[in-house]
């Protein structure tokens, strides 16, 4: 069976510092880790992690975590362009638009975040997935980390 992607944003990887989220973001790093997920990233995710703290900068490379990288389009631009236009949410989140229209295009499996605001909240989801449907492009599955941890065999790392 084929391991299912997994496009994580800024905040998953900042949680791995943050005392509220370090403890699951700890506990799926080290199922991504063990080959649990293919962990998948944006050029947008690297580029905002050049303005974050330094320990939160260098983590995947710390972590040796293997990851896909991919690009944001302008295919990507429109996509998240659609999610303002039908007002899923404002035009100052539109970066937050482009990270679920990247991973909507990439096909990923899962979007996990811990913007609840903006990304893992059931109105914006759905608001996203309407769009997605309207212009040709499957649903996307976004949670939180929470709901992919295997608690039963996860260990921290």
């Amino acid at each position: 069976m084929r391991k299912l992607s997994i496009y994580v944003d800024t905040s998953f990887i900042g949680g791995y510092f943050d005392e509220e989220f370090s403890n699951d973001t700890k506990l799926l790093f080290g199922e991504i880790l063990r080959g649990g997920y293919q962990l998948v990233i944006s050029d947008l995710t690297q580029k905002e992690l050049l303005n974050a703290p330094e320990k939160v900068k260098t983590l995947l490379n710390d972590l040796k975590v293997d990851f896909e990288l991919v690009y944001v389009t302008e295919e990507s631009i429109n996509l998240a362009s659609g999610y303002v236009k039908e007002k899923v949410i404002g035009q100052t989140s539109f970066d937050d638009c482009i990270h679920i229209a990247t991973a909507t295009i990439n096909r990923v499996d899962l979007l996990v975040s811990w913007n609840f605001k903006h990304i893992v909240n059931i109105q914006r989801i759905r608001g996203y997935n309407s769009i997605n449907l309207k212009n040709g492009y499957p649903l996307l599955e976004i949670r939180s980390p929470k709901d992919l941890i295997s608690y039963e065999n996860s260990k921290e790392i």
